[in-house]
């Protein structure tokens, strides 16, 4: 199942980008079925924070694929733990579909249809973490829950 990160930003050359380039490698061969893992940024001119919610939202919408599960990532969604955050991607892997989508909205978070959408709503927990580094974050507990769903030692939790 392939595995695709959309998110509000761009990434170009920081150390964030290099860290999501490097799980994203990790997942090429598709450890447990979970892979590869694809990037699609969207960039906004909006500056009026409502409109520019909105428009990121239309242009997050327009890079899911159709039919793919969609999850949010929300600061109102469930904190999940590792192995919760594998089983539920295991769920959808079983389900047979052939896309998973992430979505990470920019500093004003996720349009409301994003959210309505998403077939579930996780969160890093309480506190705010800038957008570039849960997309970093994100791609690791990707490659982390493959793991552990394939009985690799790289979870040891």
């Amino acid at each position: 199942m392939r595995l695709i990160i959309c998110a509000a930003g761009k990434a170009r050359g920081t150390a964030e980008d290099a860290l999501v380039a490097e799980y994203a490698k990790r997942l090429k061969p598709a450890p447990a079925g979970l892979g590869p893992l694809d990037i699609r940024e969207i960039e906004t001119k909006e500056r009026e924070p409502a409109r520019r919610k909105d428009d990121e939202g239309a242009k997050l919408l327009a890079q899911i694929p159709d039919a793919a599960p969609l999850i949010a990532l929300d600061p109102k969604g469930k904190a999940l733990s590792t192995e919760e955050f594998a089983a539920l991607l295991g769920r959808i892997r079983d389900e047979g579909h052939a896309h998973l989508t992430f979505v990470i909205g920019g500093a004003d978070g996720l349009a409301a249809p994003l959210v309505a959408k998403a077939r579930a709503k996780i969160s890093f927990g309480p506190m705010v973490f800038p957008h570039l580094l849960a997309r970093a974050m994100l791609a690791e507990q990707l490659y982390r829950s493959a793991s552990l769903l394939a009985g690799h030692p790289y979870h040891r939790g």
